[in-house]
C-alpha cells in the first residue's frame, strides 16, 4: 500500500516571508518521518513542481517524489524530458513525471495558446517523451506537434526510465494513459467508479497494447479534524469550481456524488482508514492524498501520521491478513 501527500497542501501558509523552497523540503521531511511513502507537488503559477521534487528527493532520502500534475501546456516535451531525467538522477530514481492536459480556460488566458485538439496533442506528447526517455531521441512531424533532437538527450544516472503516469477520468485519456504511459492519475473519481469503470478500462488498453500493468495513483481527498462543518464549508469552497468542468462533472455523475465534496471524508481516524481501504479494494496501486489543509495545522499532521501508519501496516501484514484495528482508535 503507497500512500503520498501533495503539496503545497495549502498556498496560505507559504509565508511571503519565509523562503518557499524551504517551507516544502521541510513539509517532505515530516512526510517521511511519518512513514508517507511519496510526495507530489502541484504544478500552479508559483515554484516549479518538477524543480522542487528534484530538490526534495535530493534533500530527503527514503521517499519517492513525484508531479501531480504538470500541464503539458506550455512546456515542450523536449524541455519537459530534460527537466524529469535531471530530477530522476538527483533523487537516484525515486521520480515520476505526472502531467495532464490542464484546464482549456487556464491555458488560453495564461499563455494565448488555442489548443490544438487536446487529446490528440496529448497522445503526440506522450509518444515523445516515449521514444526520449527509452531511446534517447525524438523525431516527430506530428498534427499537433514537432519534436527532433540535434543532440542527445540522455542524462546519465536518470535509472530507471522516467515514469509517467497521466491525469485521467475519461475514455480518451484512460486509453491514451494505458496505451502511451504507465499509469494514470484519476482525479474526482470515487472507489465505485474505479473499480466499475477506470481501473478496468485502462487496463484493457495496456494490455491490448502490450505494457504492462497500469499504475493507478488515485488523487483523493480527506482530514482528520473533530471540525467537520468547518472543513466541509471549506472543501466545498476549495472544490467548488471542479464540479463544474466537463471531465470532472462525468467522473462526478459516474460515481454518483453532485458536489466534488462529497469524496472527501471528514471526520475520525475510523472514517479515513475506512476510505483508504475502500480505495485499495478498488483497484488503485497507490493514493495521492490532497485537502489536508481544510482542518487545523494540528488536523493535518494527524492525518499525516494516521496515513503513514495505514501504509506501514499493509507494509508489514501478510497476503491474506485479516483486518488490523485502526491506528489511533481502540483497538476492543
Amino acid at each position: 500500500m503507497r500512500i503520498g501527500v501533495a503539496l503545497p497542501t495549502d498556498h496560505t501558509r507559504l509565508s511571503a516571508e519565509a523562503n518557499s523552497v524551504d517551507t516544502l523540503i521541510g513539509e517532505v521531511r515530516e512526510l517521511a518521518d511519518a512513514g508517507l511513502t511519496s510526495a507530489w507537488f502541484t504544478q500552479r503559477f508559483d515554484h516549479d513542481a518538477v524543480t522542487v521534487a528534484a530538490l526534495a528527493a535530493r534533500e530527503v532520502p527514503g521517499i519517492d517524489v513525484g508531479t501531480a500534475i504538470v500541464p503539458i501546456y506550455p512546456r515542450h516535451p523536449i524541455a519537459m524530458s530534460m527537466q524529469a531525467q535531471t530530477a530522476q538522477a538527483a533523487g537516484d530514481g525515486r521520480f515520476t513525471l505526472g502531467v495532464g492536459m490542464s484546464i482549456r480556460s487556464f491555458v488560453e488566458e495564461a499563455y494565448g495558446i488555442a489548443p490544438h485538439p487536446r487529446v490528440r496533442h496529448l497522445r503526440e506528447y506522450l509518444e515523445v517523451l516515449r521514444d526520449l526517455f527509452e531511446n534517447g531521441t525524438a523525431n516527430l512531424n506530428g498534427e499537433t506537434l514537432v519534436a527532433k533532437t540535434p543532440l542527445p538527450v540522455k542524462v546519465p544516472g536518470a535509472r530507471p526510465r522516467v515514469p509517467v503516469l497521466v491525469a485521467a477520468a475519461g475514455e480518451q485519456t484512460l486509453r491514451a494513459a494505458g496505451e502511451l504511459a504507465d499509469g494514470a492519475l484519476p482525479i474526482l473519481s470515487g472507489p465505485r467508479t474505479l473499480a466499475g469503470y477506470t481501473v478496468p478500462t485502462i487496463t484493457r488498453y495496456a494490455e491490448a497494447a502490450g505494457r504492462p500493468a497500469p499504475r493507478v495513483a488515485a488523487i483523493v481527498s480527506g482530514v482528520v479534524t473533530a471540525d467537520v462543518a468547518g472543513a466541509r464549508a471549506r472543501a466545498e469552497k476549495n472544490m467548488e469550481y471542479y464540479g463544474t468542468i466537463p471531465s470532472y462533472r462525468a467522473a462526478l455523475d459516474r460515481e454518483g456524488v453532485g458536489h466534488p465534496a462529497d469524496l472527501v471524508a471528514i471526520g475520525d481516524e475510523e472514517l479515513l482508514a475506512d476510505q483508504v481501504a475502500a480505495y485499495f479494494e478498488a483497484g488503485v496501486t497507490e493514493l495521492v492524498y490532497t485537502q489536508t489543509a481544510i482542518g487545523s495545522a494540528e488536523d493535518e499532521r494527524r492525518t499525516w501520521k494516521l496515513l503513514g501508519e495505514l501504509a506501514a501496516r499493509h507494509r508489514r501484514e501478510p497476503a491474506g491478513a485479516g483486518p488490523a484495528p485502526v491506528p489511533g482508535t481502540d483497538a476492543s
